[in-house]
């Protein structure tokens, strides 16, 4: 395993244990840290690993962040 596909596991650990805490935003704070930090993780698993395993991280991330992936559709959506 490489060691950006190893930090990309971290990072869903991280995410699902960040999901358990309770907050009262609703986890907007948390989306937006999580989201900030799997962007460039996702460029350093893609450039490390090819373009497929780096569209399967993206899956997997966005099965994690599902609720901000929902919100940018619909506003894509409203803007057509």
């Amino acid at each position: 395993m490489s060691f950006s596909l190893a930090l990309a596991a971290l990072w869903g650990i991280v995410a699902n244990l960040l999901a358990m805490i309770p907050s009262r935003d609703n986890h907007w704070t948390r989306a937006y840290v999580l989201i900030a930090v799997g962007i460039p993780l996702l460029g350093y698993v893609t450039y490390e690993n090819g373009p497929w395993v780096g569209l399967i991280v993206l899956v997997m991330g966005m099965s994690i962040l599902r609720w901000p992936v929902i919100y940018l559709g619909r506003w894509l959506r409203r803007r057509i």
